[in-house]
């Protein structure tokens, strides 16, 4: 019987590691005609072994130490001075994730996450607000893209947020390396032109979510709805809304809610349990779309009644108040995946400075994340099979997943 059982064990653990070659080769196929010289290519699949290795800190001389490497030298070429074009490996990863984790049902969510750096000679870096910190810090912020569906959520597109210090100084974006011809961008103008990178990439998404940074933006707003494409974006009180012939603030709205009306449904499982919230949909004007419809959407905290948030919502005519209830909870996967994707493939852990070192280590942190939810889905839709179709299975964390494969520390 232990025999039996040590045979069994040997066999997952051969079918993990061909898994894992097939899926590197794949990658190696897929990004390396994007690469001038063999040897940037073997360097970059050298750095994505490194970000999921079970080293903790992934900084240049920590990767080398594990890759064999006496010097962190090659890494630092691959991400400074190398022959490669990281936004066509972007668009590579795109393609894979859609191709493995492809949904109909699909949501793509913006947000933003910031990367303290000491100094000023960082891209980007200033004194500004960072959520992740949560208050003002020396950081870079950078607006990310994330494609979530049903079998997982990843980070498929990224823009380094410059603020006007950086960009009202000429000289300063040239030592950092920035494009002479590159301008001011507010952070929903970076999150358009991701999502319209995406949509011109094949993307089909059923609903476009964020927080009020994004919903504040009546101009990203009015594109999605040109585009005909359903969104739940938060929005804060100084924003306003038409109701028949008046323009309405947010805030002067919240402030008098009727009491009756309300309906208590979950935004979906937290970390402990359902996340119940009382909620109430408010029809605003309509759109000059036929048979779409808008509405204010209103959240309300059980424990504390006063704490309310609203949210826009764009949607197609006789759409359920739990759809859009499920679409306003759903943000939370891009915050799940800026810190899985920091705390297990090194996603703020680099040390570049320049405009191409951050675009590079970002774009190849992320397909380092990608691969290991794609395998992750692999691995859950296999043990689906074998427990029988239709019974539920455990799904833990990424975290977990690479602890299981040996991928992380114990």
């Amino acid at each position: 019987m232990e025999e039996k059982q040590q045979n069994s064990n040997n066999e997952q653990e051969l079918a993990t590691i061909q898994n894992w070659t097939d899926a590197l080769v794949e990658i190696e196929k897929r990004i390396g005609q994007h690469f001038a010289r063999s040897e940037a290519r073997e360097q970059a699949m050298s750095y994505l072994r490194g970000l999921m290795s079970p080293v903790t800190r992934k900084n240049s001389w920590r990767l080398a130490e594990a890759l064999g490497e006496a010097t962190p030298y090659g890494i630092q070429h691959l991400l400074g001075r190398a022959l490669w074009d990281a936004d066509s490996v972007r668009n590579e990863l795109r393609q894979y994730v859609l191709d493995y984790l492809g949904d109909e049902q699909a949501v793509l969510v913006v947000d933003e996450t910031g990367f303290l750096k000491k100094g000023r000679h960082s891209a980007g870096v200033a004194r500004q607000y960072s959520g992740t910190a949560g208050r003002i810090e020396n950081c870079q912020i950078g607006v990310f893209l994330a494609y979530a569906g049903r079998h997982g959520h990843t980070l498929i597109d990224r823009e380094l947020y410059l603020p006007e210090g950086w960009t009202d100084d000429p000289e300063r974006c040239a030592r950092a390396g920035i494009p002479a011809d590159y301008s001011f961008a507010t952070k929903p103008t970076l999150a358009r032109q991701m999502l319209a990178r995406a949509f011109d990439g094949g993307v089909q998404a059923a609903w476009v979510t964020g927080d009020s940074v994004y919903g504040d933006s009546r101009r990203l707003r009015l594109w999605l709805e040109e585009r005909k494409q359903a969104h739940v974006l938060a929005v804060s009180g100084k924003e306003y809304v038409w109701i028949g012939f008046e323009q309405h603030r947010v805030s002067t709205l919240l402030a008098n809610l009727p009491t009756d009306g309300w309906t208590r449904l979950s935004a979906g499982d937290g970390a402990k349990g359902p996340r119940w919230y009382d909620w109430l949909l408010l029809p605003v004007n309509r759109p000059p779309q036929p048979c779409w419809r808008r509405w204010l959407l209103v959240r309300r905290q059980l424990d504390e009644p006063q704490e309310l948030t609203a949210f826009a919502v764009f949607a197609p005519e006789g759409t359920e108040l739990a759809m859009m209830v499920h679409i306003a909870g759903g943000r939370w996967t891009i915050e799940v995946t800026l810190e899985a994707a920091k705390g297990e493939v090194g996603l703020d852990q680099y040390e570049v400075r320049r405009w191409t070192g951050w675009y590079r280590h970002i774009t190849l942190a992320m397909w380092a994340h990608a691969l290991l939810t794609v395998l992750r889905a692999t691995a859950l839709e296999e043990a689906r099979w074998e427990k029988g179709a239709f019974l539920p299975v455990k799904t833990g964390s990424l975290e977990d997943f690479k602890r299981n494969r040996g991928l992380l520390s114990a």
